[in-house]
């Protein structure tokens, strides 16, 4: 089965800005740049995780989904295509660009796509942030956790729960957030989709830090610099991560957070929540006036 979120690729016209947004201020370390100029950050010893691609418009362009060797990555794509899933073998060049040693992938229901892969190249020992941090929480828990937004909750379970496997965590159902949450490792969650009538795209991405001083620093860091906070600090009713959301220089959003508990498939029990924070989260001026991340309307299927 899918064993971590391993990376995820964007499109953005403002890709330069990462150079300093992704260091600077999210305390990642800064990989060698793609071949078509985009920039490429790491969190750990995986040679890169998040890729930000040159592009006339901001778009999620895939996201890596990684297992723990190539034999359970091809009984997996073979459960896939015996499901009637159209499974497409990655390029050689693909699979260089990406850093690992396999790559197939798919797409959902409203055209995003989904690359599975196996033996993703690490350096050991080589990962500094890009400023004083105690690190993040990625290594064996992946890169962090991806929401995506989806028109029909419904039919995203039954593709993203059925078909690919990933195994409910619990659920947050309130009059104006609906969103399910999914685990693949420890990690109380690497996917959530979220519900909006006749939207697709993508909200944000979770990165988690070692401290809450990490968490800290990055806000007022955020400040300082004139990004843009959308949700104030506060605490999560399912995963207990304390965190904030700030805007990317691509549309979407990073919670950028700290604390967020394990799951232990023995014994976890989903539940539904009737509110997505304990406490704060408060959404600001900013965070009133921004699209919920990269957004388009159902009938474009561009995500």
């Amino acid at each position: 089965m899918i064993r971590e979120l391993a990376y995820i690729g964007v499109a953005s016209p403002r890709h330069e800005e990462w150079l300093t947004y992704g260091t600077e201020v999210l305390g990642c370390g800064l990989a060698p740049r793609g071949e078509d100029g985009a920039v490429r950050l790491r969190v750990d010893d995986a040679v890169h995780r998040i890729t930000i691609r040159p592009g006339e418009r901001d778009r999620l362009l895939y996201t890596g989904w990684a297992f723990t060797n190539e034999v359970e990555l091809a009984a997996y794509l073979d459960r896939l295509r015996l499901a009637g899933v159209d499974v497409t073998a990655g390029t050689a060049e693909e699979c260089r660009d990406r850093g690992v040693a396999q790559l197939a992938w798919v797409t959902d229901p409203w055209g995003a796509r989904h690359e599975f892969v196996s033996g993703q190249h690490r350096r050991p020992g080589t990962f500094w942030p890009g400023r004083p941090l105690s690190g993040f929480v990625a290594d064996d828990f992946g890169l962090g956790h991806v929401v995506l937004i989806v028109p029909d909750l419904a039919e995203a379970d039954a593709f993203y729960g059925d078909i690919l496997g990933f195994s409910l965590s619990d659920r947050v159902d309130e009059e104006f957030m609906k969103v399910r949450f999914y685990h693949c490792n420890g990690r109380h969650h690497s996917l959530a989709v979220a519900q909006v009538p006749g939207k697709v795209g993508f909200n944000h991405l979770m990165l988690e830090v070692k401290s809450l001083d990490d968490v800290g620093t990055g806000l007022d860091l955020a400040k300082r610099a004139g990004v843009p906070v959308l949700r104030g600090l506060g605490r999560h009713t399912n995963d207990l991560m304390t965190s904030f959301y700030m805007l990317t220089p691509s549309s979407f959003q990073i919670e950028y957070g700290f604390g967020g508990i394990v799951v232990d498939d023995l014994t976890w029990v989903a539940a539904t929540n009737d509110r997505p924070s304990l406490w704060g989260h408060e959404l600001t001026e900013a965070g009133r006036t921004t699209a919920p991340g990269i957004l388009h309307d159902v009938a474009a299927v561009t995500v």
